[in-house]
């Protein structure tokens, strides 16, 4: 049996679109083009959304502390 590791999922996501949810609400998604062992988390071709608005952002860092879900491909 494989033995998880904790960011095994953040790193097979790596160059993948992924969708965060953040602790205001809002969501972004992007391509995760990086992280570190914080998991503080880099993103490129990133989009900011709610039910209201959706933006065009490029690329981003995300702080841990924002991060409520990852969540791996472009769906909720």
């Amino acid at each position: 049996m494989d033995e998880y590791k904790p960011f095994d999922m953040i790193h097979k996501s790596l160059n993948k679109t992924v969708v965060i949810a953040l602790k205001d609400g809002r969501f972004l998604k992007g391509r995760l083009i990086g992280y570190d062992t914080e998991l503080n988390l880099s993103m490129d071709n990133a989009e900011i959304f709610n039910d209201e608005m959706k933006k065009k952002l490029g690329v981003v860092v995300i702080r841990k502390n924002n991060v409520i879900s990852f969540t791996p491909g472009d769906t909720l």
